[in-house]
């Protein structure tokens, strides 16, 4: 599911580096969270919306790879973001 523009822009504002960032690993991150928890919910409703599901995991995977890169770069930002978005507990 996609997000509704003032959401997205409140996260954009949250996890950006600097102003009218949008790009940079921290903000992707963040926005595929919000989409994934959308679409989490969407699965309790919809349990054999399997074409969806393919595309939730797709968003998993680059969730994934973006944390990763993060990770490598840039630690400190990293640690910072995954305790914000409460991942990886």
């Amino acid at each position: 599911m996609a997000l509704e523009g003032s959401t997205k822009q409140e996260i954009i504002t949250q996890h950006a580096r600097a102003a009218g960032d949008t790009g940079s690993p921290e903000v992707q991150v963040a926005l595929l969270t919000g989409r994934i928890n959308g679409l989490s919910q969407h699965f309790a409703a919809h349990k054999k919306d399997h074409h969806s599901r393919r595309g939730l995991i797709r968003m998993v995977n680059s969730r994934r790879k973006l944390l990763d890169y993060l990770k490598q770069t840039h630690p400190t930002a990293y640690g910072t973001l995954i305790a914000a978005l409460g991942l990886r507990k």
